[in-house]
């Protein structure tokens, strides 16, 4: 999200001392000013998620101002676009704004005029961008399938990475320590993509063994060596107008680097023993617990295999840089096991949920999965592993006031008992002895929202 100074404007007239004056005194304003002499080129770097605001003249070469308004309603009808008229144009520009122009400008014009009219439009595309971006995100949140959850801003700007580009043709790669998430990461890409109603395919690059791994990929036919007493299709003909999931991509052998490359490059590939190239429409998604640019230094990664795979790279937090989301991935987990196992989940205690929150987490997400199914098979008799470490060995990796470190239990504890009555806000503020305003505003403080602990789906 752009801050105040950074607001894009864009700014189209042909007429140099118009076009240089007016944007320097939008720069001066504090916005990030994009001039163009041609509708054309203004047009190519626009797009629906662009989240500034367009300034054109109405008399243009070639593409005018009001065809470029048509193109951008196209486009984004949300878009503001303010027209510059000149001094016959302002019945035409009156009927623009009926068919969908935020506001015109006359010339000549003041630089105040020129800034209130572009700060009143800003505003509104930024309400719009923020409404859109809520709009996603309570999307993602509700939708079946995978999820990815978690309220920290690392978890928020990962899933608006996801959105961005989960419907562009474009391969992914995906950087995480083990347990992070990446399988399920690359599952939730497919399933928000336009590839959802097609097969997604993981293959582990790194338990494959390695006379078996090009078979496994490619297919082979029959006959094509000792074993291959029939045709078998290939992880990648199988993916074929899905999603290939290919982790631990550091694991593959690099003499299947360089075909993984010409497939990428090509979207062709031929069985083993066969001559005909099958045409491929896929998206590949690899997950790395490594750099692979260190790899490709070190020798171990082919080079132009890593730009292939870099050009889309999202980066998965390990837990212990979002510390804030633990209590609510353990009660998810918890609620999971529960209706998995048939068991009542009991709600942690706070020294307990003290010993989550300040725990490292070397296994990430899954560890703490496994540790919230075992304490729901086995309740308060489950042993947590790092809790009989000295206090001070705990406490020295959260660096937090009194205050802080008090305000953090009563989150953790209004988030347990929401957990544990199902979302109800009545039967939660019985539990916890509030007032009904005092649970709403503590809620608020703290981010928590009803709807969150409404049975959650599975992973």
């Amino acid at each position: 999200m752009h801050t105040e100074t950074e607001l894009p404007v864009m700014l189209v007239d042909d007429e140099q001392h118009i076009r240089l004056a007016a944007g320097q005194t939008l720069e001066l304003g504090g916005y990030d000013v994009h001039l163009h002499e041609c509708a054309e080129t203004a047009l190519e770097q626009l797009s629906a998620d662009w989240p500034g605001v367009l300034v054109t003249d109405i008399n243009l070469p070639g593409m005018d101002g009001l065809a470029l308004l048509d193109a951008v309603q196209k486009l984004d009808d949300s878009l503001p676009v303010i027209l510059i008229t000149g001094h016959g144009d302002i019945s035409m520009a009156v009927n623009a704004m009926r068919g969908g122009a935020y506001d015109f400008i006359e010339k000549p014009f003041s630089s105040e005029l020129l800034l209130d009219v572009v700060r009143r439009a800003m505003e509104k595309r930024s309400l719009v961008t923020e409404n859109r971006q809520l709009k996603q995100e309570l999307e993602a949140q509700s939708a079946p399938g995978p999820r990815v959850i978690g309220n920290t801003p690392q978890i928020a700007q990962l899933r608006q990475i996801v959105h961005r580009i989960a419907d562009t043709p474009a391969d992914i790669l995906i950087l995480g320590e083990t347990g992070t998430g990446k399988d399920l990461l690359a599952r939730y890409i497919h399933e928000h993509s336009t590839r959802r109603g097609h097969n997604f395919v993981a293959i582990n690059c790194g338990a494959v063994p390695e006379n078996l791994i090009e078979s496994e990929l490619f297919g082979h036919e029959k006959g094509a060596f000792t074993d291959a007493r029939s045709q078998r299709i290939g992880k990648f003909e199988y993916a074929n107008g899905g999603t290939l999931f290919l982790d631990e991509i550091e694991s593959m052998p690099l003499a299947l680097q360089i075909k993984l490359l010409r497939v990428l490059e090509e979207r062709s590939i031929e069985r083993l023993g066969a001559n005909v190239s099958i045409p491929l429409d896929l998206r590949v998604v690899a997950a790395t617990k490594v750099d692979l640019r260190e790899a490709a230094d070190q020798g171990t990664f082919r080079e132009d295999l890593y730009y292939r795979l870099n050009v889309v790279r999202v980066d998965i937090p390990p837990l212990r840089e979002r510390r804030e989301d633990i209590g609510m991935l353990f009660q998810h987990f918890a609620l999971i096991a529960s209706s998995q196992y048939s068991r009542e989940v009991s709600l942690l205690s706070p020294e307990r949920m003290h010993s989550l929150m300040t725990y490292d987490w070397p296994g990430n997400v899954r560890e703490l999965r496994n540790l919230a199914e075992r304490y729901v098979l086995l309740g308060e008799n489950c042993t947590f592993d790092f809790e009989n470490r000295p206090i001070t060995e705990l406490d020295h990796q959260v660096d937090l006031t009194l205050s802080e470190r008090v305000e953090q239990f009563e989150r953790l504890l209004i988030q347990a008992e929401l957990s544990r009555c199902g979302g109800s806000i009545k039967e939660t503020q019985q539990g916890l002895g509030l007032p009904r305003k005092t649970l709403y505003d503590k809620m608020k403080k703290y981010g928590l929202d009803k709807s969150d602990f409404k049975g959650e789906p599975a992973e």
